[in-house]
């Protein structure tokens, strides 16, 4: 009993054994076991009672007799299946640890596709990007020296985007910058610039609409307007770290102008104190010529800053507050100072959710790069004076450039930033960290690309048999005056193919570096290492669907002469179960189907098994414009009404309420030749009693007559 009482004294004397420091490692580490613990104590309260244990029986055979077939078991049903049955018990599900999570926390929304026609969601019921999703929408930046085919890229791209029913938009510095160095009394138009803190809904106020006088008034050199002095707030430039500013920086810049021009030159260290209004209230027009873009130029350079960082802002309107889905930003942004600087503002506005992927543009053939600057010279800036010396003033513009040009490359990789580089319009692409839908799509779509000169046809297969009975869809033969159309489509084309060819010679013949009086327009700018002085003859592509009606209008072409291929991407849009009706009959059977089609042709679908609408048709003829841009031959396609449509309206760039309607009758032939600064779009009547084709001057693409129901 003593030497039990000692032994409690001197236990209770002496100090307690020294507890480890645990790692703040260990702590986060305890933290999560015991979260997962209550996960799993929550989860086996939701779960049904445990039944009975089944005993181990031998397998049975299979009653089915079928191959593959699982023994039904628990009431779930047959699964046709090859893999045999895991018996190892399945892995506990711990779902991931939200950190500071609570029924206040916004959850960041998983991006995934949306394609408008194949994918719906209760936010996106058309399947375009809802506007509360910016995680799913893009900003392009593009990088490059002038002359690089920038401008080029960002209309194809935007064109090919609008044609997916994505909404894209170019905003484009060049012409902004245009604007205000012309002064008050330029006649340019330009859309209306908005404030930062414009409200997100409802048309712009008195304000906030701006005309090319008042822009160019209202952007001055000292970094504010007018209007925004008074209310001392200026419009701030974005900090060039990766930090976005900090509300004690805003509230100093907006309560201080003069400290807003101090930061501003801060941040741009070549450029110096440029004079205020009260030193010099100068808004007279600029000459755009090489001095302007002079770093030394400080009025001009800090015009240059102010309307990159104003483009910008409206881009991100487009995309935080209205339904843009892509918006691409076409300058130079050539030195790492202005790349940072729009980084930093697209954080600030939008936050880390917006996808941004820079697109830089390189020229290292010479041929290619003095094309690009011939077709400058037509351009704007150079509209109107002599080639001579606009080509050395526009070579001066692109050294001053050079000096300070950072390209794409180890910056980005360090920080994780997404682009793309193009050499010489598509020989080369490199690509890095793309991520999301929208940037593989662009980066898909650019892989496939060139610019080398070459024809496109389209055009209807000839009458059929159906059409005479006025019936949609089927497969029925060629009628009698189809036949004759097949015949004199072939000798046309054939024609057509050689006068091309020739009118290429003369073209090489008479291009000149810098132009001479009575050129031609510039040659394409496209890289081809194979090239020689004269232009050898290109291959020809027949492209037929694979109904029968559209491969009999091809069945006269020599396949010696011209390849000939059917794809099924080029039939006819399929009607489900209104094939073979004509549209009087669909009135009376089907009048609700017939209102609602009628109402809104583009996202109608057939009922039915297999039943199509406008935007299937876009879907499935994806592949067919990427490898027509892809190629460098000749191709003709004899498609259908629906198949026209959509096919002109990707390359003359329509807009979706024009898509379904277009007036594309038998008996016309499209021929459109992919230039630099766009398309040129000519069309040919079928002329019945010569059995040949008339030239249609001056057409233009219109919408079918108001009571059309096809």
């Amino acid at each position: 009993m003593s030497r039990t009482s000692s032994r409690n004294s001197v236990d209770s004397n002496s100090n307690p054994p020294p507890q480890e420091k645990r790692s703040s490692a260990d702590e986060n580490n305890l933290a999560l076991a015991r979260h997962a613990e209550k996960l799993r104590e929550g989860l086996s309260r939701q779960m049904p009672p445990p039944s009975k244990p089944v005993p181990h029986r031998a397998p049975q055979s299979n009653p089915s007799g079928v191959p593959g077939m699982v023994p039904m078991r628990d009431g779930v049903g047959h699964a046709a299946s090859d893999t045999p049955i895991n018996t190892a018990p399945n892995s506990p599900r711990i779902p991931p640890l939200r950190q500071n999570s609570g029924s206040s926390t916004p959850r960041a929304r998983p991006t995934t596709l949306d394609i408008p026609g194949l994918t719906k969601s209760k936010v996106s019921p058309d399947g375009r990007i809802a506007q509360r999703d910016v995680g799913a929408k893009l900003v392009i930046v593009m990088v490059g020296l002038p002359a690089r085919g920038k401008s080029y890229i960002t209309k194809k791209l935007a064109r090919y985007l609008n044609w997916l029913q994505h909404d894209t938009k170019i905003f484009n510095v060049g012409e902004k910058r245009r604007v205000v160095a012309s002064g008050p009394k330029s006649p340019v138009k330009t859309k209306s610039s908005t404030r930062l803190n414009a409200p997100q809904s409802g048309p712009p106020s008195p304000k906030t609409q701006t005309g090319p006088p008042e822009l160019a008034a209202r952007i001055l050199v000292n970094g504010a307007t007018p209007q925004e002095e008074k209310e001392g707030f200026t419009l701030p430039l974005a900090a060039l770290h990766h930090e976005p500013e900090s509300a004690m920086t805003r509230h100093a810049s907006r309560s201080n102008p003069e400290l807003n021009s101090a930061d501003l030159e801060a941040k741009f260290p070549e450029l110096t104190r440029a004079p205020t209004p009260e030193e010099k209230e100068d808004t007279s027009a600029m000459e755009q010529s090489a001095e302007f873009f002079n770093p030394q130029n400080k009025k001009a350079a800090l015009i240059r800053e102010q309307v990159a960082m104003e483009t910008l802002d409206d881009l991100l309107n487009y995309i935080l507050n209205g339904n843009g889905s892509v918006g691409i930003l076409d300058a130079t942004n050539s030195t790492l100072q202005r790349r940072k600087a729009v980084m930093d503002r697209i954080r600030e506005r939008a936050g880390v959710d917006l996808n941004v992927l820079f697109l830089e543009s390189l020229c290292e053939d010479e041929k290619l790069l003095e094309s690009n600057m011939r077709l400058k010279l037509s351009g704007p800036d150079y509209k109107d004076k002599d080639p001579v010396a606009s080509l050395i003033d526009f070579k001066k513009r692109v050294a001053i450039y050079e000096r300070a040009y950072v390209p794409l490359g180890k910056y980005e990789e360090k920080n994780n930033m997404s682009y793309i580089q193009m050499i010489d319009v598509g020989r080369k692409i490199i690509s890095h960290q793309i991520k999301g839908f929208l940037s593989a799509q662009a980066n898909y779509y650019l892989l496939n690309f060139n610019l080398a000169p070459r024809q496109i046809w389209i055009t209807r297969h000839g009458e059929s048999m159906d059409n005479l009975a006025g019936k949609i869809g089927g497969d029925s033969d060629l009628s009698a005056v189809g036949i004759k159309y097949a015949h004199a489509l072939t000798k046309f084309v054939a024609e057509e193919r050689k006068l091309w060819e020739i009118h290429q010679i003369e073209k090489v013949a008479k291009s000149h570096l810098p132009p001479h009086s009575g050129d031609t327009s510039p040659p394409n700018p496209h890289y081809d290492p194979f090239a020689e002085d004269e232009p050898q003859q290109k291959s020809f592509c027949v492209w037929t669907s694979m109904l029968k009606r559209s491969i009999q209008t091809a069945q006269f072409f020599d396949e010696e002469e011209f390849d000939t291929k059917q794809m099924r991407m080029l039939d006819e849009l399929n009607a489900g179960i209104m094939e073979g009706m004509t549209y009087a009959d669909i009135r009376s059977k089907f009048p609700q189907e017939y209102e609602i089609r009628k109402s809104d042709k583009l996202h109608y679908r057939y009922p039915g098994p297999g039943g199509e609408g406008y935007l299937d048709i876009i879907n499935r003829l994806r592949p067919v414009i990427v490898e027509l841009e892809r190629m460098t031959d000749h191709v003709l396609l004899v498609g259908h009404r629906s198949v026209a449509r959509v096919l002109l309206a990707y390359f003359k760039g329509l807009g979706r309420e024009e898509v379904a309607d277009l007036d594309v009758p038998l008996g016309m032939l499209y021929c459109l030749e992919p230039k630099p600064y766009g398309v040129d779009f000519k069309a040919y009547q079928y002329d019945a009693r010569q059995e040949w084709f008339v030239h249609m001057p001056n057409f233009e693409l219109k919408r079918a007559p108001a009571d059309s129901v096809a």
